[in-house]
């Protein structure tokens, strides 16, 4: 596995992973209620924002983490809410539930940033979410609550555990309501909604017994250091086989538009 990247943007990724480039376009303008503006369809410019692709050392089988265009369906949903809600693209995303020789047999892949929100605050995050297309048949491959993650890398910093330096903050969205199955899902918020969990167990908010948003950060705040971001992605795995794709991540005043020519950022008033 190896990959090529040229200056502009850019980039092929390891395994059948492709990323596509980057084109720099103007910024768009915030609508009223602080989201970019854009037509019916959700276009509009926005920046090009370089660094985003798969993170090669998250990944395991052979994943799909692509940038493309679409979903437009299913068949049968009205064109309004059947295209992206960004745009004209998304991330698509495919990872298998047992095609590996490890423990446990599943595929798993990031898709992310390893640069941009290194060293920032974990405390300074305030607003994160993403827009879904989900299936039905992804329900029935794990359930309900068979979806994509948001996750950060980061160093915790705890007093406690001095020599801990590595963790990774989690989201698990709640299950869709039957309605918004085979369409984009309306925005999910990631700081109201679903739960957090911290891959080392460094807190109280841990997979087995996860957290909310507010709580996930008030555990990591025990009077010592702050905890600092490493990186950003957007994955899956390992776990269940899901099929499905993502658009409009959004991180704080920045929403991450992707597009199969690359990952536009679009600010929010």
């Amino acid at each position: 596995m190896g990959f090529a990247k040229r200056r502009g943007g850019t980039l092929v990724a390891v395994a059948v992973a492709t990323v596509a480039a980057a084109t720099l376009l103007g910024t768009a303008p915030a609508s009223a209620d602080g989201s970019p503006e854009g037509d019916g369809n959700g276009n509009g410019n926005g920046t090009s924002a370089d660094h985003w692709g798969v993170i090669t050392r998250n990944t395991i089988g052979s994943p799909v983490a692509a940038l493309r265009n679409g979903p437009f369906g299913s068949f049968g949903v009205p064109r309004e809410e059947a295209a992206p809600p960004y745009g004209q693209g998304s991330l698509g995303i495919e990872v298998a539930d047992d095609s590996t020789t490890l423990t446990p047999p599943s595929e798993k892949v990031d898709f992310g940033n390893e640069v941009d929100f290194y060293g920032d605050r974990v405390q300074d995050l305030r607003r994160l979410g993403f827009h879904v297309f989900q299936t039905g048949e992804n329900v029935t491959y794990g359930g309900p609550e068979n979806m994509p993650n948001i996750r950060f890398e980061i160093d915790p910093n705890l007093g406690s555990l001095a020599a801990d330096n590595y963790s990774t903050m989690v989201w698990v969205p709640d299950a869709l309501d039957t309605g918004d199955i085979n369409r984009w899902s309306e925005f999910l918020d990631a700081t109201r909604t679903g739960h957090w969990f911290l891959t080392g167990n460094e807190t109280e908010c841990t997979q087995a017994a996860p957290c909310t948003f507010a709580n996930l950060k008030a555990s990591l705040d025990d009077g010592g250091e702050e905890a600092t971001i490493l990186t950003a992605a957007v994955g899956k795995g390992r776990d269940h086989m899901w099929i499905g794709a993502v658009d409009g991540l959004r991180v704080n005043d920045r929403i991450y538009d992707f597009e199969a020519d690359g990952v536009r950022e679009r600010r929010v008033g």
